[in-house]
């Protein structure tokens, strides 16, 4: 069975490229068959992992505003059964076009139902804003990844990221769940981090993976090479707790299936 999973949260610099990334990836090593779906206008997952944006024909955009076909944007990557439907700058554009738009909320889920069943996993990545662009993907997906930095100001904005994830569910997508909760950038050393892991968890009761991304300098060096953790530095600790993660993952959404 196939599950669609937006990487959300408002707030920038918290490691949702780097976990659709990494988590996709991982997974794909482990046998799923796996798209990402980049939403973000700044198209990071797309240059993240060797995607040259201005050679594409296609991308996310031509989708939700000229109805071209989702299966005509998909795209290899230099992994086995990883794909990608990539982002460009006109993204940008899309939040004020789609205004017009009957459905406007709608128009990822359009090209999400299409092509679903190609994949095991799809994870869309979201920008760091609460526009119509990520109500797009909440609209669009079977659950939410929230991926939070065990810094001082973590749990800020969660309470309106919370409030985003309700009016969504209630108004466009009666069955949006929250997949997990993905602590980043852990230092063990910190009292700070360890201060911050206890909050989230009692915020999010039983929605918090065990398996914590620590900071690694491997894994903010791999996007530069196009490559994810996995391909850039298998024996990182960054590539060690994405693949761990993917593991966790696939225990707990397969234990709902």
């Amino acid at each position: 069975m196939s599950k669609s999973i937006a990487v959300f949260n408002q707030k920038g610099g918290v490691g949702k490229t780097t976990t659709v990334i990494n988590l996709s990836a991982c997974l794909a090593s482990l046998g799923k068959r796996v798209l990402m779906i980049d939403i973000d206008p700044q198209g990071n997952t797309t240059s993240g992992i060797g995607i040259d944006k201005n050679s594409l024909e296609y991308t996310l955009y031509d989708i939700l505003i000229n109805n071209v076909n989702p299966k005509e944007c998909i795209k290899a990557t230099q992994q086995e059964s990883l794909y990608i439907i990539p982002a460009s700058v006109q993204l940008a554009g899309a939040e004020i076009e789609l205004t017009s738009f009957q459905g406007r909320e709608l128009k990822l889920r359009e090209c999400i139902t299409e092509i679903k069943k190609d994949f095991d996993y799809i994870f869309v990545d979201c920008p760091p804003s609460l526009g119509l662009l990520s109500v797009n993907a909440l609209s669009a997906v079977d659950s939410v990844l929230i991926p939070i930095q065990c810094e001082y100001y973590a749990l800020e904005g969660v309470s309106q990221l919370m409030n985003t994830y309700s009016l969504v569910k209630k108004g466009l997508n009666k069955k949006l769940e929250i997949e997990g909760v993905v602590l980043s950038m852990f230092d063990g050393r910190t009292n700070l981090s360890i201060q911050v892991v206890e909050e989230v968890k009692k915020f999010f009761k039983g929605k918090v993976y065990r398996t914590m991304i620590p900071r690694n300098v491997r894994l903010a060096e791999a996007p530069s090479h196009g490559l994810s953790i996995i391909s850039y530095d298998p024996k990182s600790k960054g590539a060690e707790a994405y693949l761990e993660l993917a593991q966790e993952f696939l225990e707990l959404s397969e234990e709902v299936i």
